[in-house]
């Protein structure tokens, strides 16, 4: 009635209004009151909806792990009413405007049962209503934004090593994580700074692309997995949507396939940042030497009302100039996230990454090697601050990579997993390196034109955790689809031969030069594809509640389409010039794992072992016309892992053993063939630590010993460290303070270093290139507010020289300066 009195009244006054609009006097008195009567009328509507909102309830409540600690994500519904939530980053969540009576709230948690609690709803009243797991569930583990009394930088459990609910402890597989919060207080603005935590990683390798490759157990692994799946990206990654790196050791054949995801060495395994249940972000910049400039953002928004559908969108804009003489690199990373909460029992995750970037070729020198030589980078008068190229031999990359991801709870035990993934890379544009041709002379190889990768990856996972009789199962089952499709239509072209030592005033190579060139050179017009067709299973059997043994199998069949000639339009046939396959092929592997583990201090200390097995496709036949078998890797490993002091304390120790097997190698009785007798052994020792042992002291402290040596090679390399395989021996730590309490509160100070011993870039019995041993120092200060984060940081500032295995030079010192506005 009020609602419809003040229209009347408003109607009439507009009424009036327009028949006296004649007399000038009339229209005057009306006006001076009409917006008195408009502010009545609407504080009488306010006052009108106050009333009815307290006419009504609320509900509010908390969902938490048996240890008290929050459940992010966790689905509650209000069963009576048709409305859904999620809880927040604390575990909260709020059910408002509800009339008075007696309700559900219902709770659904992968892993436990459903959960319906009734609550009654009074007038005026918010109604609590809390619900604490009554046992522990590893799969709401998963869901832990924060711990308290825990290291901040230890963040060890996940869902994607294993594909199962598996804590650190119980899983025999060694891995070790860098968390976003440690790489914004170093200021590590790229994958290569972030690789500086993970124990044997090495000097990051730049490809000619911007894409970054790390060491692992003497293999090159590169970052290619994401949230678990194959998600390639040949091009500039950007940190800026990283919630943690995930860098799994050890052949992964088995859960990972043998695809670009996984190497010998393991798996990085790049965790994105996931949408949550309210409204925040940050915006910040970044500017340092050599007019290092970065724009970051990220926000995070609820998009409907029960805050079921959420968005964030993460992106970035980097510009910056190369230390050397010339060279620069542009990048624009944009990464937007939707989750929705479709129904209590299934999830939709969908997320994208793109990001495109212009920039030239960092220097990789292949050095003149000669017979008999033994000689070192350091001393071969390779300038270490000049380019020899141009500023318009650039490339130019895009890459797109898209993820969806629909969970379902199919029942207490058992939830399905449907994940689809597409990686898509492009590469336009110059991509060089530079070939010695003498000890002071080299010419400069470009490779013009486009390439580009699209990968395709679709997984059906169905996760369970279930007993047979009193004992425990947790079990994975998946089917696993791959199909990679390759473009190449490019040009390689040499420059002529200039003098790196006492280069000339008149030396000079641009897109000019190289093009010209191009109508000479050899050239590559090709496409190819292969799928691959995967199914396994893993299960982890609780022999008792401290001892577990894994049992794990994959079935691989792949399937090459063969090599299309895009100039003749037919399909290659048989081995090209350099023993590859060309035409058509399948293999069939299979790869095995299996771990044990016992916890000698339940939750705090466990023994470990595990057998673990990689592959690879091998194309070609023999001299006699036998068809080659995939190359394998086996791996034995044994090491303890502990987490003791309240989480203060996180580490593992463990000593491997890696065979690999069917490696190819010349025919010593005819050079036009191969044979497969190849081995090569891997063996080693990794430490990592992460340590709270005191408030607002943190310390990450990684070792890594490997020894590599090809076993039954060609006698040029037999008993020798194979070349690119990194130092034997590498240490990182980072050791920093902040002021816990008082005014001072959230400044702080840290301090770390890399060190690694010699390694090779050409390593046989008649030549020998040195890459000199390392140490490198970092030194940062921050200063950590609820609003705003402030931090400078000075890399190596001990100036050190240092090479990649490309023998591409490493930055000087380097400052850089960041601020964060919080929101």
């Amino acid at each position: 009635m009020i609602q419809s009195n003040e229209n009347m009244l408003l109607a009439g006054c507009m009424n009036h209004s327009v028949g006296t609009r004649q007399n000038d006097t009339s229209t005057k008195k009306i006006q001076w009151y009409q917006p008195f009567l408009i502010f009545f009328f609407s504080l009488l509507s306010v006052t009108n909806l106050l009333a009815q909102e307290q006419q009504q309830g609320e509900i509010t409540g908390k969902v938490s792990m048996i240890d008290g600690q929050p459940l992010r994500a966790i689905s509650v519904s209000l069963v009576e009413a048709d409305r859904q939530t999620l809880t927040d980053d604390d575990g909260n969540y709020h059910f408002a405007n509800l009339n008075a009576g007696t309700y559900t709230v219902k709770f659904q948690i992968l892993g436990s049962k459903e959960i319906r609690l009734p609550v009654e709803v009074k007038i005026g009243e918010d109604t609590q209503l809390d619900y604490q797991l009554t046992k522990e569930n590893i799969q709401a583990i998963q869901e832990v934004v924060i711990m308290k009394n825990t290291n901040r930088f230890s963040k060890k459990e996940s869902s994607f090593v294993a594909r199962l609910p598996l804590k650190n402890l119980e899983n025999p597989q060694v891995y070790n994580t860098v968390t976003k919060e440690l790489f914004q207080e170093q200021v590590a603005v790229d994958l290569g700074s972030i690789s500086k935590n993970v124990p044997g990683a090495g000097v990051p390798m730049i490809a000619n692309q911007g894409r970054v490759t790390f060491r692992s157990r003497g293999f090159e692994t590169e970052p290619n997995a994401r949230n678990g799946v194959a998600g390639a990206a040949f091009s500039v990654i950007d940190p800026v949507n990283l919630e943690r790196i995930e860098a799994i050791k050890g052949p992964s054949a088995t859960l990972f396939g043998k695809s670009v995801a996984s190497s010998y060495g393991g798996v990085y395994n790049r965790v994105t940042k996931k949408p949550y249940n309210k409204f925040g972000g940050e915006v910040g910049y970044v500017g340092g030497s050599w007019n290092y400039n970065r724009l970051t953002m990220d926000v995070n928004t609820p998009i409907n009302k029960d805050r079921t559908a959420l968005f964030r969108l993460n992106a970035a804009g980097t510009f910056e100039k190369s230390f050397q003489d010339l060279g620069f690199t542009n990048s624009l990373a944009i990464a937007p996230s939707f989750s929705y909460q479709i129904n209590d029992r299934m999830s939709l995750l969908l997320d994208v990454e793109f990001n495109q970037a212009k920039g030239t070729s960092v220097v990789r020198f292949n050095p003149y090697i000669g017979s008999n030589k033994i000689q070192s980078i350091a001393d071969m008068k390779f300038p270490y601050y000049k380019n020899f190229l141009s500023d318009d031999l650039a490339y130019e990359t895009q890459m797109m990579n898209i993820f969806a991801q629909l969970n379902y709870k199919i029942s207490e035990n058992w939830t399905s997993q449907t994940i689809v993934s597409r990686a898509r890379s492009t590469i336009n544009g110059y991509i060089s390196a530079i070939n010695g041709k003498t000890d002071s002379t080299a010419s400069a190889q470009v490779m013009v034109g486009t390439t580009s990768f699209i990968a395709t990856n679709i997984q059906q996972n169905f996760i369970g955790d279930f007993r047979i009789g009193r004992f425990r199962n947790r079990m994975v089952v998946g089917l696993d689809y791959y199909n990679n499709s390759n473009h190449f239509d490019r040009y390689h072209t040499n420059t002529k031969v200039f003098n790196f030592v006492h280069p000339s005033a008149d030396f000079k190579v641009n897109h000019y030069t190289i093009d010209a060139l191009t109508a000479t050179s050899a050239f590559r017009r090709e496409n190819n594809s292969d799928n691959t067709y995967a199914a396994y299973v893993s299960d982890v059997f609780n022999i008792t509640d401290r001892l577990m043994v894994m049992a794990s199998l994959r079935v691989d069949r792949f399937q090459f389409k063969g090599v299309y000639d895009i100039t003749t339009g037919e399909i290659k046939g048989g081995l090209s010039n350099s023993g590859v396959q060309t035409g058509p092929y399948s293999q069939t592997a299979l790869s095995p794992k299996m771990g044990i583990v016992y916890e000698i201090l339940k939750n705090k200390v466990s023994l470990f072992g595990n057998y673990m097995n990689g592959f690879n496709n091998v194309s070609g036949v023999d001299i006699n016309g036998n068809t080659f078998r995939p190359e394998y890797a086996n791996q034995l490993e044994l090491g303890v892992k502990a987490d003791i002091f309240d989480h203060k304390l996180v580490g593992t120790l463990s000593y491997y053993n890696i065979r690999v097997d069917n490696i190819l190698r010349t025919n010593p009785d005819d050079i036009n063939y191969s044979i497969q007798d190849g081995t090569q052994l891997s063996k080693g020792f990794e430490a990592e630590l992460t340590a709270n042992p005191l408030d607002g002291l943190n310390v990450v402290a990684g070792y890594a010993y490997n020894d590599s040596k090809f076993t039954n090679a060609s006698p040029s390399v037999n008993g020798l460290r194979p070349a690119l395989s990194g130092p034997a021996n590498m240490f990182n730590f980072w050791i920093s303070y902040r002021i816990p309490e008082g005014k001072l509160k959230g400044l702080g100070i840290g301090g770390g270093g890399n060190m690694g011993s010699s390694s090779y870039q050409t390593n046989t019995q008649t030549a020998k290139v040195i890459i000199p041993s390392y140490k490198m120092f970092d030194l940062g200060i921050f200063y950590d507010q609820p609003k705003y984060r402030v931090g400078l940081k000075f890399d190596n500032i001990t100036n050190e020289k240092a090479w990649s295995v490309r023998l591409t030079p490493q930055a000087p010192s380097r400052f850089l300066g960041s601020v964060s506005l919080k929101f």
